[in-house]
């Protein structure tokens, strides 16, 4: 029976039908009776359902893949990553975090007992190869990742160097023969650092400067650090950028624009892409209207005032900076500052004429796909991270060739500016990109609205509801409403990074609270919880089968899950016993 031949049902009909299939399995359900074939069939059946059951608003259309809804209903029933197929445990400490191969056949897996672990990705999994990192003085391995062709793995972990001081460093592991290639030192260690491209790696380094004042340097390191030529460079500086408030650049992940024009699921469906998009500097997530009334702030402090130039001109900064200390000395600066305020005003006025101005035209074109974009959180009220810095890498700049110490500049440009700044009002605790590198991820534990931030060394409480932000990359700007669902515990001081993953319908994340969650990226909507005995650190999903998820737990094991649907597939597959012959055999014995 097409969907045009069946009778649409009244609203107390539908109810019960709704009731009804909450206690059954609604895919086997056309097999009970041939009357329910017909209205399984039902297309406004199914988008009744659909609103209902899953608590969607009806102002959602349906996602742009289906067919109909009683295929999306379906697509939401059986595909989901629910079903706990294998628990991997030969960790013995916790797991913080999973990284697939670009083609999905191998998976490393990082931990507190100071391995990498490297596994095939079969139908049973099962262990590769397993590298102890404390042979180099590690105290553990948090992150990993493989670059473009799988021929190289990158290894983060926290390094313990002389009088017990911990920074990080990264390992660079060949996947032909399980090789070290290269050791490349990371500071601070939650930098975790990234692949460039398939040779060329990111890494950082802090630089104090005053006690709450320091430069955050990114440099491009080839992965074979043995290359034997004067005339190669192992080594180069990409960025070099100030810090305030003893934030720090932490974080680093590189987006490449060549397929923002082909994302494979647009999440705006309201057409908001077609409007016209203004390059934002900074845009606010704090207040829910345009206004800064939500937005936490600093103790204010007077501005110098501007001392006007011998030609008519503005002051340069080393004026404003002399006026300032002027207006300090004969008591004009009302109130009276902190030594902390005192030294982040005189770092600002430094930098302020000693800054490379941003790229312009920054937001991607046709001319620009080659363009890539460096993604971190740092801040710049207090040290927790609470914004997203973003930087453009050029075509030029993604190889080592050239300077180490990057390009040339002029005496007045001492530090890099930031292309863009996302400012989140809270505490950010994980960061992930889709698949076609679009959309931008964020975990984040919200601030209270009108807090005041008046020492950078005492951060606001964070909530324990964990806020999962959605930001197009393309316009810069927040798509959807934050998801919500899962929860953290910790406070400030002891806050750690919970690993999200995004596939091409969901996305996924790691929680406190002994979860890991999936979301539908289309409709917005919480769809599973993953059960574990301890804090959920890290979610992955397969890059060729999002219907397989991985997740990494403090409780030591990693727990794989597939689909309903996939299940049942393999179970299929499997041969099933002669009962029938079995019997016959045991009677003709007995």
């Amino acid at each position: 029976m097409d969907v045009g031949d069946c009778p649409h049902l009244p609203d107390s009909i539908l109810y019960e039908i709704f009731l009804y299939l909450d206690h059954l399995d609604v895919l086997s359900v056309g097999l009970v009776c041939r009357q329910w074939h017909a209205v399984a069939r039902d297309e406004f059946l199914w988008k009744e359902l659909f609103y209902r059951y899953y608590r969607v608003s009806r102002e959602v259309p349906r996602h742009p893949a289906a067919v109909s809804w009683y295929e999306d209903f379906q697509r939401l029933y059986d595909t989901i990553p629910c079903v706990e197929v294998q628990t991997l445990t030969e960790h013995n400490d916790q797991v913080l975090h999973l990284s697939f191969s670009h083609t999905g056949y191998l998976f490393a897996s990082c931990s507190k007992d100071c391995t990498v672990k490297i596994w095939n990705n079969e139908l049973a999994i099962s262990l590769l190869h397993s590298s102890n990192m404390r042979l180099y003085n590690w105290s553990y391995t948090q992150f990993s990742q493989f670059n473009s062709d799988d021929s190289l793995l990158l290894v983060s972990g926290v390094f313990v160097g002389p009088r017990n001081s911990s920074s990080g460093e990264i390992a660079v592991i060949s996947l032909e023969n399980f090789t070290l290639l290269s050791r490349v030192r990371n500071k601070p260690y939650d930098v975790f650092g990234c692949w460039l491209n398939e040779t060329n790696l990111i890494s950082g380094n802090l630089h104090r400067i005053g006690h709450i004042t320091s430069c955050s340097v990114l440099w491009l390191n080839n992965a074979f650090q043995g290359v034997e030529s004067e005339n190669v460079n192992v080594v180069k500086r990409l960025f070099k950028i100030q810090n305030l408030n003893a934030s720090t650049i932490r974080t680093v992940m590189v987006a490449d624009c060549s397929r923002y024009d082909a994302p494979d699921l647009l999440l705006d469906y309201k057409e908001q892409l077609a409007a016209a998009a203004s390059p934002y500097q900074v845009f606010d997530l704090g207040s829910d209207s345009e206004e800064e009334e939500g937005k936490p702030k600093q103790k204010v402090m007077p501005e110098p005032v501007a001392q006007a130039s011998p030609d008519g001109g503005s002051g340069t900064a080393e004026d404003g900076l002399q006026q300032f200390l002027d207006d300090i000395l004969e008591g004009r600066v009302m109130p009276v500052l902190s030594e902390r305020e005192l030294e982040t005003k005189v770092a600002e006025l430094l930098a302020r004429n000693r800054t490379k101005p941003p790229e312009l035209n920054q937001l991607p074109t046709e001319a620009s796909t080659k363009k890539k974009y460096l993604i971190f959180t740092t801040g710049c009220l207090t040290y927790s991270p609470h914004q997203i810095g973003i930087k453009q890498i050029l075509p030029h700049q993604m190889t080592t060739a050239g300077p180490v110490l990057g390009e040339e500049r002029r005496s007045d440009e001492f530090f890099d500016s930031l292309d863009h700044v996302i400012d989140i009002h809270g505490h950010i605790i994980g960061m992930g990109l889709s698949p076609d590198h679009r959309y931008l991820y964020v975990n984040s534990r919200s601030w209270p609205r009108d807090c005041v931030i008046s020492d950078p060394m005492q951060p606001p409480p964070i909530a324990e509801e964990i806020d999962l932000h959605v930001f197009d990359l393309k316009t810069m700007k927040e798509v959807k409403r934050a998801l919500r669902a899962h929860r953290a515990y910790t406070p400030n001081d002891e806050c750690f990074f919970i690993f999200l993953d995004v596939s091409r319908d969901f996305v996924a994340s790691g929680a406190e609270d002994h979860h890991g969650y999936i979301w539908d990226r289309h409709y917005n909507i919480c769809l599973a919880k993953l059960q574990h005995d301890d804090v959920v650190n890290s979610v992955v999903f397969s890059p060729i089968e999002q219907e397989l998820l991985l997740t990494a737990s403090d409780d030591t094991t990693i727990k794989v899950w597939r689909s309903p649907r996939t299940v049942r597939i393999h179970q299929a597959r499997k041969p099933k016993p002669r009962k029938l012959l079995f019997s016959w055999l045991m009677n003709q014995k007995s």
